[in-house]
């Protein structure tokens, strides 16, 4: 099996989510990380999806997501061609004695502290999935009391644009009911 990571341009009207997430779970699929958030154009929201599949039975699913009336347009995002973040917030011990070593990981890290409690740090960190799991790593002999994680967000280096090259999307007009 292999990690997909899929942006899909959607109409942002209620209910979208629920297809889309409800079409993999009827292929079997287990979505690793879903994030969905508005784009550059208030009618259409980005769907960034990482699945871990097969190419063929993605390539199925891919075509009856295109067939979706809400469904704008679909491109897998290859790592090398694409910048993708994540979010963190991670509660770490922190003594009196091992917290200028936590403040070293977070400065070695380029991460930032949120909170201070006197027993504990609350720690933001974005980047790459191996980012954040060395990050991980190293704090983790301090205790991780508590975590947060955000699904995976992506965007294809360069100047060009899924949305065609920053011009709105046409977005289908349908009938109310």
């Amino acid at each position: 099996m292999a990690k997909h990571t899929l942006s899909v341009l959607v109409e942002n009207k209620p209910g979208v989510l629920t297809r889309i997430a409800a079409l993999f779970s009827r292929r079997g699929f287990n979505i690793e990380s879903l994030a969905v958030g508005p784009t550059e154009h208030a009618e259409v929201s980005r769907m960034t999806i990482v699945v871990n599949v097969e190419d063929s039975p993605l390539e199925q699913v891919t075509k009856q997501l295109n067939k979706l009336v809400e469904v704008i347009k679909i491109v897998e995002l290859d790592a090398a061609a694409a910048v993708q973040r994540e979010l963190v917030l991670v509660k770490v011990g922190a003594t009196p004695e091992t917290r200028s070593q936590v403040l070293d990981a977070v400065q070695l890290f380029k991460a930032k502290v949120v909170d201070v409690a006197p027993d504990a740090v609350t720690i933001q960190i974005i980047g790459n999935t191996g980012k954040i799991a060395d990050f991980l790593r190293v704090v983790e002999p301090f205790g991780i009391r508590e975590l947060v994680q955000s699904g995976a967000i992506a965007i294809g280096r360069g100047s060009r644009s899924i949305s065609e090259r920053g011009k709105p999307v046409a977005v289908p007009v349908t009938p109310a009911s």
